[in-house]
């Protein structure tokens, strides 16, 4: 008798075709009934910079329990092109199910059944609820509410496509005796569905945003997008500005007219921004920056992921002034940090960069609903009086902001350096006040600065640290070697670091670094504040996303001969 093919707790389901023939929309649908139907799932997707042919790929992770980062290993591979497999054949193993045109998969053919060769999404669909036994009536309903702007036909066709489908999925499963294991979870059923996109959206305006100026540039322009959608209903005064320098001249304009606002662009778009970060070092100008990394230099990889620029938002802007950087690596942390930054930028009169990167704005989380009701939109504007000075020299280094038109006094600002009344001066002790009091505010900064996560052995003898969007791939890899004295200390604020990191690095008798990008630009950060370097660094910058396999591998690697592992 043949043995079971059997799956138990979780899957990995990559979809690969060319770009126009609807993955993305398999995707959605997909996440949409798993968590319809109680399982957890994660998804990412890799994608040319082109609308039409090359080869993308989206994978779907559906487990009993959560699951929130990228794996290289491949259970099903759905091939809606013949590039697919060659375009992936690192992630084929022998155990990887295959469905294609040439083998098993008369998509064709199905699709033409159906009403047209557009429907094949719909076949794909069915193929995989159909191997994992999900209720078709889940389907079926799904389908006829994202279609219910569409005609009979259409929503017949597209019932009766995932139906064909659905069937072709239960027949390979008896003939190949495929047994898939993975239980429901009832919990999975309360969560929600988000992008990092979306979550960075909604914390903007959970922080009390209420204007954006952008030039689109991806993967940052889905922010803007979200915003603008939202805007009439939730008071939101959206520009598409003719270019970056426009747009964060307009966002500083809005803040000091009292408006709480904000740019959202990539690397090569920023570049052309430094000149307004200055600006608003300057004037002491709350500005919020979402800053969505990707490969570069120049146009570089437009629509791959890289954590390349910590250091463009570090140095960017000419002199010398504070600034925050936060670095989100989970929905959670990008709903809440990207809330706090508007308050930040308020309190503290700073540039406040949300460093985020298209691994993590892409991917589709199941996660827990934010507690939007315990926000909080902290304002600091003060009303003046007759004697209001812009920039009064005060002990801590934060001067009262006044806005126009609010009270009695002139609110003054100026790109030169000026005196207490915003007045231009060349007055060399003046200057040397003002720049004192400037970087003053960093000393105050510091007293907020977010703690670091320290998960795994508290006893650890080996310490990895991450930050921003690999903070699950690192925590699944160190689950998965399921070794004592490894701990994992991740990082969502990287500027200014904490205090007691030196604590941290010293407990630790074998320090690593996981990084995507080159040069380990988050480890000379830690260098030039502690003195320490860290040991050994993981580096990845093709382009893709580290996996929690290679993680783990290279861990294995580096630690080979301790106890620990």
């Amino acid at each position: 008798m043949q043995k079971y093919i059997s799956l138990k707790e979780a899957a990995s389901i990559v979809i690969s075709g060319e770009a126009g023939q609807g993955i993305d929309t398999v995707e959605n649908f997909l996440t949409r009934i798993f968590q319809l139907a109680g399982f957890y799932t994660f998804s990412t997707k890799e994608y040319m910079s082109r609308i039409r042919g090359g080869c993308n790929s989206t994978e779907i992770r559906v487990s009993s329990s959560p699951v929130s980062a990228f794996i290289n290993k491949i259970d099903f591979l759905i091939a809606l092109t013949d590039k697919a497999i060659p375009h992936l054949k690192e992630r084929i193993s022998e155990n990887t199910i295959i469905f294609s045109e040439k083998e098993n998969f008369p998509i064709t053919e199905l699709s033409q059944e159906a009403g047209g060769k557009i429907y094949s999404n719909m076949i794909s669909a069915g193929l995989i609820l159909g191997l994992f036994s999900v209720e078709f009536n889940l389907m079926e309903k799904e389908i006829k509410k994202v279609f219910s702007e569409k005609t009979d036909e259409i929503i017949n066709n597209n019932i009766k496509a995932a139906q064909s489908g659905y069937g072709l999925a239960q027949k390979y499963i008896k003939e190949k005796n495929l047994r898939i294991d993975i239980s429901p979870n009832t919990d999975a059923k309360e969560n929600i569905l988000i992008t990092g996109t979306q979550a960075v959206s909604m914390g903007c305006i959970a922080g009390g945003c209420n204007f954006i100026s952008s030039y689109p540039m991806s993967p940052g322009t889905g922010v803007l997008t979200f915003l603008t959608k939202n805007s009439e209903e939730l008071g939101i005064i959206s520009e598409q500005a003719e270019d970056e320098i426009a747009a964060i001249n307009m966002s500083i304009g809005a803040w000091y007219a009292g408006a709480r606002a904000m740019v959202t662009t990539s690397g090569g778009g920023f570049a052309l921004m430094t000149e307004g970060v200055s600006l608003a070092g300057m004037i002491e100008s709350p500005i919020v920056i979402h800053l969505a990394q990707r490969p570069g230099p120049a146009t570089g990889l437009p629509t791959r992921t890289e954590q390349g620029d910590l250091e463009l938002a570090l140095y960017s802007g000419h002199g010398e002034f504070p600034r925050i950087i936060l670095a989100p690596g989970t929905p959670a942390e990008s709903f809440e940090l990207s809330h706090r930054a508007f308050n930040l930028a308020d309190k503290y009169q700073v540039p406040v960069f949300i460093l985020t990167d298209q691994y993590l704005l892409d991917s589709v989380y199941s996660t827990k609903p934010f507690e939007i009701d315990k926000t909080e939109v902290n304002k600091y504007v003060i009303k003046t009086s007759v004697n209001y000075k812009r920039y009064e020299l005060t002990e801590n280094g934060l001067s009262p902001r006044g806005i126009p038109g609010y009270g009695e006094g002139l609110v003054v600002v100026d790109s030169d350096e000026h005196d207490e009344e915003g007045r231009i001066t060349e007055d060399m002790s003046v200057r040397k006040k003002m720049d004192k009091k400037r970087l003053k505010k960093l000393e105050l900064i510091k007293q907020e600065v977010e703690t670091p996560e320290l998960t795994g052995d508290e006893k650890y003898k080996i310490l990895v640290i991450s930050w921003g969007s690999t903070k699950e791939i690192v925590k699944e890899a160190i689950l998965n070697l399921d070794s004592d004295g490894i701990a994992q200390l991740h990082f969502k604020q990287v500027y200014p670091l904490p205090e007691k990191l030196n604590k941290y690095l010293a407990a630790a008798e074998k320090t690593i670094i996981i990084e995507n990008n080159a040069t380990s630009q988050f480890g000379k950060l830690i260098k030039i504040q502690t003195g320490i370097e860290v040991q050994d660094k993981i580096l990845k910058y093709s382009g893709l996303p580290f996996s929690v396999e290679e993680v783990a591998e290279e861990l294995k690697r580096i630690c080979y001969g301790c106890k620990q592992l």
